[in-house]
């Protein structure tokens, strides 16, 4: 019997199509670019990238500041969207303001804000010499730690945003039952809100570190390029190299860790919504 196709899904005819062609088309031809060249089908390119031992630092640079990047948006986010999904009225009014409009504010101009603020004279360096832990005055801006605070704030929101959601949703008499039985606050945590908001905090993780993997503007203006990742790798290549041969390559290979996150990130979701 023939099948019938859902008039509902012609409606997302024209945003597939316009992503087939400025996105999906220049795609393609990206990752035929990288595995032909003059002499025809070749994986030359990717084996000459990987047995570089710059190439290797390089890719170890990117998933650690991905990887702290995440961790550093999942411990502040995660209370973040407890408070914002428990919260009642004008606070939480105001606490979803400030997640939401810091993201109509350019990824340009809060990296050339963190410059400032990461300076030696900076903000947090008068802040943490202020409280004792520090002896004097440092300078966080070039240093993989500044690169990283930078970040953090500039996805913060991608974290808070899934894992609220899924709070959002949780029946709050759950919490309240458990603690006619007993449970302590801590237990009733550990044991009941945490596991139920596994979804939202899988869905988070994957939105930062997908992003976070391949961030370029960030990296280019509160590290510089002596310290480099596939995405300002990629860059140069292209831009500053005209080397599109490895410029092909290191985006195949960011395109391919990224997908890979997104992937597995919601197939763990979708089991764990179901198991939950």
């Amino acid at each position: 019997m023939r099948r019938r196709i859902d008039p509902v899904a012609l409606l997302a005819l024209p945003a597939a199509a316009y992503l087939l062609f400025a996105y999906g088309w220049p795609l393609a031809a990206l990752l035929v670019r990288s595995v032909h060249g003059p002499g025809g089908f070749s994986l030359a390119p990717f084996a000459a990238f990987l047995s570089d031992p710059f190439s290797w630092r390089v890719i170890g640079n990117t998933l650690s500041t991905a990887g702290l990047t995440t961790l550093v948006c999942l411990a502040v986010g995660y209370p973040a969207a407890l408070a914002l999904a428990w919260s009642r009225g004008i606070v939480q009014v105001v606490l979803l303001l400030s997640i939401i409009l810091p993201l109509s504010v350019g990824v340009v101009v809060k990296a050339y804000a963190w410059q400032i603020v990461l300076r030696r004279d900076g903000i947090v360096s008068q802040a943490l010499v202020g409280l004792g832990l520090w002896s004097e005055p440092q300078r966080l801006l070039f240093t993989e730690t500044g690169l990283v605070i930078g970040a953090a704030n500039v996805f913060l929101p991608f974290m808070i945003l899934p894992i609220y959601s899924v709070i959002r949703l949780l029946d709050p008499r759950l919490r309240a039952a458990a603690a006619t039985l007993g449970a302590t606050p801590l237990h009733r945590f550990l044991r009941v809100t945490l596991p139920l908001t596994l979804p939202g905090i899988v869905s988070g993780i994957a939105f930062v570190f997908s992003l976070a993997v391949s961030m370029y503007v960030v990296p280019s203006l509160v590290i510089g390029d002596r310290y480099q990742t596939l995405a300002t790798l990629t860059g140069r290549a292209f831009l500053f190299m005209r080397n599109e041969e490895l410029g092909s390559t290191t985006a195949v290979l960011l395109l391919a860790m990224a997908v890979s996150i997104v992937v597995g990130s919601t197939a763990l979701a979708r089991r764990l919504g179901s198991t939950g």
